[in-house]
């Protein structure tokens, strides 16, 4: 199967199951593939498992429900992001790379047997409430989460719009649980938000990445031009607790800022379904039939000078984005070590509206660069906020801190980019909130410094 057919049956993302984990998706049909035979004896002790529990166990069990409990199981054993997904979880899946569904808002996963937040979504019930990354949800309402399957814990997350849900949570730096209630909502993600933040100089917000994150990163940069009444001296991508989204939009963020052509990630697997070389071309971010919206993009998108901002919730497609512009050095990364989530998931969908949920491949930037477990490295380590370099690691949660993660198989990293770190003691408020009118903190210390940075690329090209 040729790369351009078999791109046009794929929807890679990287956003979970509604409420889950960071994640790299790939939708495919269920494959006919040689397998080794089933082992007899294993299969002979499972039905005769399965047998004690139908007649001995305390309360009758439905075959349905073993079955399923025996498929969790054998899955989410794996790893943290192979999952089965019910037929409610699979349709939440769908709905949720449009931008709108239904839930809290945050991006999480398992950790010895309780839900880590991975990080809140911007704008939603959860972040608004305080939810921070790092998290670790011990019981929702008044039940334990220990025991649950991650499935399980993001079926009570979710209900009716306007209803409340109480979670206790373990906060590193905390000598008590904080227990916060929440009030559900329909969740509706505004991917895109910029903003002219000086004369000559732009800042684009990519809260995810969704199926027109691409098309309205387009019209922002147009807007920004347009209000600027001339190309940009400068711009900011940020991408800080950005947990992924869809691949191929990905590669079109990518693609705007690229030359045509250049490879922005490639994917390996056992498969040759999972072995995939994403350029910025348009058949590799294009469905059939849709109108290639990044030839509407700005001249200047592929020459001005740009800062992408990143931390420890930028995951998957964030990871991919930084990754080729920092590869192809066409832009300069800015902020802390990323999450860390660099394998391929592969939805399999199956006869009864359910599916399931696998881990098939890894991803590699364009020089080859595995970042599972280990994530992006800044060209400049700016941290955030006043508070101590050790203090912002005790609280963050990345790829290698998840039970059972798979692991980077290189034997030898990539040498790291020389890092440059900031002085913690220029820095400004930690958490500040923008005020009305504007995108990003006026306080904001990584973007200040990404400005900084702009302003001497800016002048180093005018030489």
């Amino acid at each position: 199967m040729s790369l351009s057919n078999k791109f046009k049956h794929i929807s890679l993302i990287a956003t979970g199951v509604v409420l889950g984990a960071a994640l790299t998706l790939n939708y495919s049909a269920v494959a006919e593939r040689e397998v080794e035979p089933l082992p007899v004896e294993d299969l002979r002790a499972f039905t005769e498992i399965f047998g004690k529990i139908k007649s001995d166990y305390v309360e009758p069990v439905e075959d349905k429900k073993l079955i399923t409990e025996a498929i969790n199981g054998m899955l989410s054993g794996l790893d943290p992001h192979s999952a089965y997904l019910d037929s409610e979880a699979f349709k939440d899946l769908q709905v949720g790379t449009q931008g709108e569904f239904g839930g809290l808002g945050i991006e999480v996963g398992m950790e010895d047997g309780f839900v880590k937040v991975v990080a809140p979504i911007e704008d939603t019930p959860a972040f608004k409430a305080g939810v921070k990354s790092g998290d670790l949800v011990i019981k929702l309402d008044d039940t334990p989460v220990k025991g649950m399957t991650l499935n399980d814990a993001v079926k009570r997350m979710r209900g009716k719009p306007g209803t409340d849900i109480t979670l206790t949570i373990i906060r590193k730096g905390e000598t008590k649980p904080v227990v916060v209630t929440i009030t559900r909502a329909v969740i509706k993600i505004k991917s895109v938000k910029h903003q002219l933040v000086e004369p000559g100089y732009g800042y684009v917000r990519i809260t995810q990445f969704q199926e027109h994150s691409g098309a309205n990163l387009v019209d922002a940069l147009k807007d920004l031009e347009a209000k600027n009444k001339a190309p940009l001296d400068g711009l900011v991508l940020d991408l800080r607790n950005d947990p992924g989204g869809l691949l191929n939009t990905a590669v079109a963020v990518s693609g705007t800022f690229l030359k045509q052509g250049q490879l922005v990630v490639y994917t390996d697997g056992r498969t040759e379904d999972a072995k995939m070389r994403l350029s910025a071309s348009r058949e590799h971010y294009l469905r059939p039939g849709e109108n290639d919206f990044l030839k509407g993009a700005p001249a200047w998108t592929k020459t001005v000078p740009l800062v992408v901002l990143v931390n420890g919730g930028s995951a998957s497609a964030s990871e991919i984005v930084a990754g080729s512009l920092q590869d192809h050095k066409r832009a300069l990364v800015v902020g802390t070590q990323t999450f860390g989530k660099g394998s391929v998931q592969t939805i399999l969908p199956l006869n009864n509206n359910t599916a399931i949920k696998l881990t098939t491949a890894r991803y590699f930037t364009p020089a080859g660069r595995s970042i599972q477990a280990k994530g992006i490295t800044p060209d400049i380590v700016v941290e955030e906020g006043t508070v101590s370099a050790s203090e912002d690691n005790k609280l963050d949660v990345r790829e290698a801190d998840l039970e059972k993660h798979l692991t980077n198989h290189q034997d030898r990293p990539a040498a790291a980019p020389e890092e440059q770190k900031a002085s913690k003691d220029e820095k400004g408020e930690k958490g500040e909130k923008p005020e009305p009118g504007r995108i990003v903190a006026k306080n904001d210390y990584q973007f200040r410094q990404a400005l900084i940075l702009l302003k001497g690329m800016r002048f180093l090209q005018n030489r």
